[in-house]
């Protein structure tokens, strides 16, 4: 029987490259509300005592950026000097331009669809889905995710007062012939206020983070439990690190358990493939392993810039399809509009959906219940296969 371990990790809110992916969705968010057409491309970066806010932007709205930044930062829990960065005091700096001219025109006119968009550049995005959990994704990245937002909760509800924003979790796994077994580590570090005693640290960690969230079935008496292991994490957040836009792009997806394409979500409007596409790639992934056709499923689809439809589709269900992998890929495109105008209106992506998804993963949230979450194609799928 081969025994292999599998370790996947999640980050809080608080972490700082997770604050500058909230800033960038939450100013996403503020100007498609007003403009739903606006093409926007906003990346920020955080240090100690500062934000920097940049990137291309074409709208006919106003938004106040500083604004949104230090909104985000407190609501985050940054404003208070304990934990080295306040929303009220920070400096923000803002470098805006307006989308290339040479991009836009491939996007609002498609080579040989001129009524069409067009995708707003080149690259290759990958969606997958397992039954290893009800949502359908891997669970080492599900319980990673679960104990990250559990260390959120217990900070925000004063369960935990003590604790800081910033935060990190890590779930290793081991499997045996392909199936979970048991849970082999769990690594969770929590910024804390300075002077508290390590002993009832991780005691609390233990009582109120990790016993409600992990499988008692899946822990044994081997199962390691390391809770801030370098014994002090009192200085965090973007005092401790600096923080980037796009820089957690397996924690935002599957958690090393699929292929990337390489490419980050946070602040890009939705004719970004980079976005739109790898949540369009998951939805479908989502559907045939909903459907039952495969146990797993990746799905792989790849754009040119300024072309509306993809300019390929690849299907792998590592063996476990019910049917055959070309049967899947003529049955996804009968049943999936994937050009770029038809995953920005099946999916509904011109709405402000994007802050909640910029922490605690962009895939598997039907907590959230976003578009690409829904397993509503089924039937279509199974009637495509039979037909």
């Amino acid at each position: 029987m081969e025994k292999i371990l599998f370790t996947s990790e999640s980050v809080t809110e608080g972490h700082p490259d997770k604050v500058c992916d909230q800033i960038s969705d939450a100013i996403l968010d503020e100007i498609i509300k007003l403009d739903p057409y606006a093409r926007v491309a906003c990346e920020t970066t955080c240090t100690t005592g500062i934000v920097s806010i940049m990137g291309e932007i074409s709208t006919n709205c106003y938004v106040d950026i500083p604004k949104i930044a230090r909104n985000v930062i407190k609501d985050i829990g940054y404003n208070d000097a304990r934990f080295g960065f306040n929303g009220d005091t920070c400096a923000v700096v803002t470098n805006i331009d307006e989308q290339s001219k040479d991009i836009a025109q491939g996007v609002d006119h498609a080579e040989n669809y001129m009524e069409k968009t067009g995708a707003g550049d080149q690259g290759m995005m990958f969606g997958y889905a397992c039954d290893e959990t009800k949502e359908l994704m891997p669970l080492a990245i599900s319980l990673s995710h679960q104990l990250a937002k559990q260390l959120s909760y217990v900070r925000k509800a004063k369960i935990v007062p003590y604790l800081g924003p910033d935060g990190k979790t890590q779930v290793t796994l081991e499997y045996e012939n392909d199936t979970v077994k048991r849970i082999d580590t769990i690594v969770v570090s929590s910024q804390h206020e300075d002077g508290i005693d390590l002993t009832k640290l991780r005691n609390d960690i233990i009582n109120h983070v990790i016993h409600p969230i992990v499988p008692s079935h899946l822990v044994d008496e081997n199962t390691r439990i390391l809770i801030n292991p370098t014994g002090r994490f009192v200085i965090g957040g973007p005092q401790g690190d600096s923080g980037l836009t796009g820089r957690k792009i397996i924690v935002d997806t599957y958690g090393g358990y699929a292929r990337h394409g390489g490419g980050a979500f946070s602040g890009k409007d939705c004719t970004k493939v980079d976005r739109s596409a790898a949540y369009a790639a998951r939805y479908v992934a989502k559907n045939i392993v909903g459907a039952k056709l495969a146990k797993k499923c990746e799905i792989q689809l790849a754009y040119a810039i300024g072309v509306a439809e993809p300019v390929s589709l690849r299907v792998d269900t590592f063996g476990t399809s019910t049917v055959d992998e070309q049967q899947l890929v003529s049955a996804i495109r009968k049943v999936f509009d994937l050009s770029v105008d038809g995953i920005i209106s099946s999916l509904d992506l011109r709405n402000p959906i994007y802050r909640q998804l910029a922490s605690y993963g962009h895939m598997g949230r039907e907590d959230l219940n976003v578009s690409f979450e829904k397993t509503d194609k089924i039937n279509e799928l199974l009637n495509a296969i039979k037909g």
